[in-house]
């Protein structure tokens, strides 16, 4: 399935990972998937400390919201999107997420993709973890959130950062059923 017509969420936090998120937009967009991203402040810094980018680029398919921006249509469960990821995800938007807290427009957009039931995929960056990030991750799955730690697979032998990256995009690509190139799946 290629990602003609769909509508995704994307939030990038301060979490160490940046690349991650970027690159998941790339795809996205490059799928036809329209993409509203959502950068927190320290996601905005950690993408110039990583990546050297001051911003992300608008390009078409891609609306980008301030993240205090609480009145954005896709605050609200009336708009229709096929779901969310966040891309890093740091422990504290995490623990927002898990504990209903929404005091801006990521932890809103995260609430209401719970409670309308659409896939949100969190994509935690930390190690190691505390018992707190634990818990706050088993209470996000059993509420429905998917978690994808951004753990290599060894068996596609990854000769390159960017082949990791690839590898953990497409483990979300995966979870959204959008077909992709970005790593070999095991074949035994």
């Amino acid at each position: 399935m290629n990602g003609n017509h769909r509508r995704y969420i994307v939030g990038i936090t301060g979490a160490s990972g940046a690349v991650l998120g970027h690159r998941l937009v790339e795809e996205l967009l490059h799928k036809e998937c329209k993409v509203d991203l959502i950068i927190t402040g320290a996601g905005c810094k950690v993408l110039q400390d990583e990546l050297g980018l001051s911003e992300i680029k608008k390009q078409p398919g891609l609306s980008i919201y301030d993240i205090d921006n609480i009145a954005a249509p896709i605050a609200s469960g009336s708009v229709k999107t096929h779901g969310m990821i966040i891309i890093p995800c740091s422990m504290g938007t995490l623990a927002s997420i898990a504990n209903g807290i929404s005091s801006n427009l990521l932890q809103r957009a995260a609430d209401v993709t719970i409670k309308e039931r659409r896939k949100l995929i969190l994509v935690p960056r930390e190690t190691p973890l505390s018992t707190i990030h634990l818990n706050n991750m088993l209470h996000v799955a059993q509420a429905g959130a998917i978690i994808i730690p951004p753990i290599p697979a060894f068996y596609t032998r990854p000769a390159t950062v960017d082949d990791i990256v690839n590898f953990i995009v497409g483990k979300v690509l995966d979870q959204l059923e959008i077909e992709h190139e970005l790593y070999v799946q095991y074949s035994g």
